[in-house]
């Protein structure tokens, strides 16, 4: 179960709306459904969660390029939305390598613990693009408006949103759209 919700600042306080990522295909698509939400190029947060498992949030300042803080890049990367905030250079890949190439692999029931001749765990084999467990991106995302990036570190999955927009002082209008 995935929840999504848009927060802008406006001068008159945080405006929350739940937005659908159906359509969203790329950051770029997400950075621009996040500008639309904010006329007046103001500060968009795009908060995701997973239930129980990852959170992300990318922060849209005007035209500035989208900065992005994933929880846990292991589990995002095994989600469809996780992916859209996995950039090569968010996980420090070259651009345009997308990880193992699961067509290529040799899937002949060695896989399960059998030992064959070739060594796949060679620089450049399918270990050597897997993604890590843990945060990655920008964990001073939030800083100046009020979560630090230690307590960022230290969120769960299961109360990230929450904690966030109580720290921003946008609970109430964070819990109008969850």
């Amino acid at each position: 179960m995935y929840f999504a919700a848009l927060l802008a600042r406006t001068e008159d306080g945080w405006e929350a709306s739940d937005t659908e990522l159906d359509d969203v295909e790329t950051l770029s698509d997400l950075a621009d459904l996040a500008r639309e939400a904010s006329p007046e190029e103001d500060t968009v947060l795009v908060l995701i969660e997973q239930e129980d498992a990852w959170f992300g949030v990318v922060r849209v300042d005007g035209e500035d390029d989208p900065r992005i803080y994933v929880s846990d890049a292991a589990a995002a990367a095994r989600s469809a939305y996780g992916e859209l905030l996995l950039t090569d250079e968010l996980l420090g890949r070259e651009p345009g390598s997308d990880g193992p190439d699961l067509d290529s692999l040799n899937l002949d029931g060695t896989e399960d613990g059998e030992s064959e001749e070739e060594d796949d765990d060679d620089e450049g084999g399918p270990a050597a693009d897997a993604v890590a467990h843990g945060p990655v991106g920008d964990s001073e995302i939030l800083d100046d408006l009020g979560v630090g990036e230690k307590e960022l570190r230290a969120l769960g999955a299961e109360d990230a949103l929450g904690a966030i927009a109580d720290a921003l002082g946008a609970s109430e209008v964070l819990e109008t759209v969850r």
